[in-house]
């Protein structure tokens, strides 16, 4: 027991930690087994209480429950709870066994040794601390799935005849971090935007089809730059879609991750590069050098067994996921991460088109500019990026070196490797739903318009190819019209009556009024 106390689960709160409930409830779950047990620990998005009126409803990140779901106030009550209503949490889940030890779980199963939850909390502590327990193996009972698949996402999953569980979790205990259903995940996964993309594609001609692909690929390039705030020479844009391009074909592991950095920071004067091996934040200093962090990366002893949970991931389990999904869970895992001095937002973006290309998800010989569609959204993309990194910010003990960096000073690595990934799956659905009704559709429109303006300027007057998209250019810029200046300096051989056609021309390429 907790404190010395008879039974330190706690009762009727009108607030729990910073978190204010919206009615007089008794935490029940995880709450009460954080609280109880003294975890440090980032709360659920959602956590769970039982209030004392018959009305099931969820307010200011609090599910409350009616008071005939309420737990037994004890660690196989909450933990059954937990599992039953709120799903797997497996940084809580980790943090409790750690503090609670291999006895009182053991009690738990030998309590009820068939039980579906005391099967799935015994797989889920040797899973996790990978430790066995002394516990006979189950001789009769139906398989159980560990992950409920009616409340979040698993994989294909692998017997454990010791427990009589299917493990389908989403990972290894090196990296698995978890995404819950959601109406916005259900119904971008009902539009089979994949499919949707292919088939619009099809119908584009192949001389079309190239050129926007190559002008994406362009695109994203660019994006991922200006997300972050940087101005790159031509050749460094150039070079970094040609990665992105590849990103399909290449496997990822520590030392591709590492030439995609040499290729990123091109000159590296003042960048070390590989592996940090200092600690890490996003943020400013203030006016004395301190550190001001919104975000602390890992710490440099965890990077290489973070990295390789990343790595084990993307070769296995990520394969039997939703491709959206799988690409959110391991390019937004990476930039928590944050392995290098520098390019890991691009790197995190790119990890993104590895996913979507290797598993098929874009039209053959396209890549989607997923960077265009976050930049666009750059606000929802910061909003994806804090629901993590604030969450676990309090939690992390640091000092400041003298170099006005960070030195971490407690165990995080199980912050890295455990978070709900369900607000970035949601983001990146959206912007692949984006880029799906918009960008393609909008480029390959565009070409073909062009295209056709192009024929028609050859049967209205004879010019250079270069003058041509000069001509198209400045009318596109201005709407269709050719301005006073051009039409005195650059084509002041047309006469008014060419000038008059090629307008219309223009305006019958793009659909617009004359």
């Amino acid at each position: 027991m907790a404190n010395g106390q008879e039974n330190p689960y706690p009762g009727p709160l009108a607030v729990f930690g910073d978190r204010r409930l919206p009615e007089l409830a008794v935490p029940v779950g995880y709450a009460a087994l954080i609280a109880a047990h003294g975890l440090q620990v980032p709360l659920p998005h959602t956590l769970a209480a039982i209030a004392p009126r018959h009305r099931r409803y969820q307010a200011d990140g609090w599910a409350i429950y009616t008071p005939r779901h309420a737990p037994v106030a004890d660690l196989a009550g909450h933990l059954t709870f937990a599992l039953k209503y709120e799903g797997l949490d497996l940084g809580v889940l980790k943090a409790l066994f750690r503090a609670i030890g291999p006895a009182a779980v053991e009690a738990l199963v030998r309590a009820n040794p068939t039980g579906t939850y005391a099967r799935r909390v015994w797989f889920l502590y040797e899973w996790l601390l990978e430790a066995r327990l002394d516990l006979p193996p189950v001789e009769h009972a139906t398989y159980v799935q560990v992950v409920d698949p009616a409340l979040q996402y698993g994989s294909g999953g692998v017997r454990s005849g010791r427990h009589r569980v299917r493990n389908n979790l989403p990972g290894t205990p090196a990296f698995c971090p978890m995404v819950f259903r959601t109406p916005a995940l259900d119904a971008f996964q009902a539009r089979d935007l994949a499919a949707q993309a292919r088939g619009a594609m099809a119908r584009v001609a192949p001389g079309v089809l190239a050129r926007a692909a190559a002008f994406l690929l362009l695109k994203d390039s660019r994006s991922s730059f200006a997300i972050e705030g940087e101005r790159p020479t031509p050749a460094r844009v150039q070079r970094w879609g040609q990665a992105i391009g590849e990103a399909a074909r290449r496997p990822f592991d520590l030392p591709d991750m590492l030439r995609l950095q040499r290729i990123l920071i091109g000159d590296a004067s003042f960048v070390r590069l590989g592996l940090r091996t200092a600690g890490g934040f996003v943020g400013d200093h203030d006016r004395d050098g301190t550190p001001l962090p919104e975000h602390i990366s890992a710490r440099p002893e965890d990077l290489v067994d973070l990295i390789e949970g990343l790595v084990a991931f993307d070769r296995t389990v990520a394969r039997d996921l939703d491709a959206v999904i799988a690409a959110a869970v391991m390019a937004f895992g990476l930039v928590y991460i944050h392995p290098l001095e520098d390019g890991n937002g691009r790197l995190h973006r790119y990890l993104m088109h590895h996913v979507l290309g290797q598993r098929g998800y874009n039209p053959p010989g396209l890549v989607f500019p997923v960077s265009a569609a976050i930049l666009d959204r750059i606000t929802d993309y910061q909003r994806a990026l804090e629901s993590h990194a604030r969450r676990i910010l309090p939690l992390i003990t640091w000092e400041v070196t003298a170099e006005g960096n960070v030195h971490v000073l407690n165990q995080t690595a199980d912050f890295y490797r455990y978070f709900d990934a369900t607000p970035h799956a949601e983001f990146l659905y959206a912007c692949v739903a984006h880029t799906v009704d918009v960008d393609l559709p909008a480029e390959t429109s565009f070409l073909q318009s062009h295209d056709a303006f192009r024929r028609g300027l050859d049967d209205i007057v004879d010019m250079p190819n270069r003058l041509g998209d000069l001509l198209f250019r400045f009318l596109h810029q201005n709407a269709g019209r050719l301005s006073k200046r051009a039409q005195a300096e650059e084509f002041r051989d047309l006469t008014q009556a060419e000038i008059a056609r090629v307008e219309r021309l223009y305006a019958e390429a793009f659909g617009i009024d004359p």
